[in-house]
């Protein structure tokens, strides 16, 4: 059922008078908040997992109980453990630069804090390729600052949002967090709401929708989006666990990972010894696909389409394609959407398989013969969620990493580097702006509020700013 928008703005009223009325939460209560959703995830693990199934067609159920619930109770259990030490006032000197020497001055008695308040209501809108991760597990930052929550999750997943719409209304009331259903006309009036704050995830086109409604009410924004992550195969890598790692985070989910390898830059002398590995540890993974539980289905009919496009559109242009089929089954009928995992070599930019976000498991490779040649093509596109580096290189890997930009890197894997709660995940101009996890959601997640308290000097006066400005000797003579 589509929420209207007159529903959402009542539960934003509510939320938004609520957090005026009766002040930020305690860590207790946050605590408690922290607690119901690990309590609530816990108990519906099962619902989640078959919800995968239901929205997917076929998703591994062991992938989707590692990353749709354990992967939401992480980041719950490491705020709780945190919570009370990032609410702390943080200290800072109070100190007054002396003009003209550069020179700092120190005031005895003056105090100089930093206090984190929740923004308010904090609007989510998450996307369907997580479903259940990417809405929830964003939550223990936002509840850790003390927010309110209104959350919209993907019409591409109607199972599991649904399902998530249940979970919440029995673990919180409407005033804490409530959740919102229905089609892209829904998320258009959502993403219009006067949050305090709002967090989307998800492709950039839409961002740029989001964007411009959200800065009809000055909504400050964390967009989480994606683009083409490169990975870098550098000459002192170990090829065969190169492409193994590579082929591993390529086929998770069936590619449609915002930080999923989108392409890879091999020596032009290791193309062949990359590809037959890839090849062969892709096989050993997936024997057969078509009826294979472990191998997940894209997400519908119209992405299936836009990626075999892509393929398409790569051989009418000349490029050479390694189907990776080991059973040699026919995926031309089928129950579900799948597609095998598939390299193209050395595309040209042209080609619309290098202009577009994949989101599938199809992995061009192009070579290069001198690391530089990486840096400089890596330079010439938007810059990316995540760079990875493989390699035993100290040099090169400082080199390719300090001259380039992306949201984050992962060196000698890839995605990994998303697990890691006390880091900051977040993107980059194109790929993003803002970032959560651990501390740095936080403090994304709270307003840091000033405040200084004057010690006994009258520094107006010290300074000279009080009149009469000009000495008496400079005053013009009568």
């Amino acid at each position: 059922m589509n929420a209207s928008i007159t529903e959402m703005n009542r539960v934003l009223e509510l939320q938004k008078q609520l957090n005026i009325t009766e002040g930020a939460p305690s860590a207790a209560l946050r605590l408690d908040r922290l607690d119901r959703c690990i309590a609530m995830v816990t108990a519906y693990k099962k619902e989640i997992v078959q919800s995968m199934q239901d929205d997917f067609g076929n998703r591994d159920p062991v992938m989707s109980s590692v990353t749709e619930v354990d992967s939401v109770i992480g980041p719950m259990v490491h705020a709780k453990k945190k919570l009370k030490k990032w609410m702390k006032p943080e200290k800072r000197k109070a100190s007054l630069g002396i003009p003209g020497t550069g020179a700092l001055l120190f005031f005895s008695g003056a105090k100089a804090l930093i206090n984190y308040q929740p923004k308010g209501v904090v609007g989510v809108i998450s996307p369907w390729n997580f479903p259940v991760n990417l809405a929830l597990a964003p939550l223990a930052g936002i509840i850790a600052a003390g927010n309110r929550i209104m959350l919209k999750p993907s019409e591409l997943t109607p199972s599991s949002s649904d399902l998530m719409k249940k979970m919440i209304n029995e673990y919180f009331d409407e005033s804490e967090i409530a959740v919102f259903t229905g089609d892209p006309e829904v998320g258009a009036s959502f993403s219009g709401l006067a949050f305090d704050h709002m967090l989307f995830t998800g492709g950039t086109a839409i961002a740029k929708h989001v964007m411009r409604a959200a800065a009809e009410n000055l909504v400050p924004l964390t967009l989480e989006l994606g683009g083409k992550s490169p990975v870098v195969v550098g000459k002192s890598s170990n090829i065969k666990d190169a492409a193994k790692r590579v082929m591993q985070g390529k086929t998770m989910n069936a590619g449609q990972i915002c930080l999923a390898p989108d392409y890879a830059l091999v020596p032009e002398e290791k193309l062949n010894d990359f590809v037959e590995a890839a090849v062969s540890v892709t096989s050993e993974m997936y024997p057969e696909m078509k009826d294979n539980s472990d191998y997940t289905s894209i997400i519908n009919q119209k992405h299936y389409d836009r990626i075999q496009g892509y393929l398409e559109d790569a051989k009418q242009k000349g490029a050479k394609v390694v189907e990776i089929n080991p059973g040699e089954e026919d995926f031309s009928q089928q129950q579900h959407h799948k597609i095998p995992p598939t390299i193209v070599l050395n595309p040209t930019d042209d080609m619309q398989i290098m202009q577009e976000e994949i989101f599938g498991p199809v992995l061009p490779v192009k070579t290069y013969s001198k690391v530089s040649e990486t840096v400089d093509y890596i330079n010439s596109k938007d810059r990316p969620l995540g760079l990875y580096y493989f390699g035993k290189d100290k040099d090169e890997k400082k080199y390719v990493i300090n001259n380039t930009t992306s949201g984050g890197v992962t060196v000698n894997d890839v995605i990994s580097h998303i697990q890691m709660e006390d880091l900051p995940f977040g993107g980059v101009g194109p790929s993003g702006m803002g970032s959560y996890h651990g501390h740095d959601g936080f403090k994304e997640f709270s307003h840091a509020k000033s405040t200084y308290t004057q010690s006994k000097i009258n520094l107006m006066a010290l300074a000279g700013l009080v009149p009469p400005y000009k000495k008496k000797e400079e005053k013009p003579s009568a």
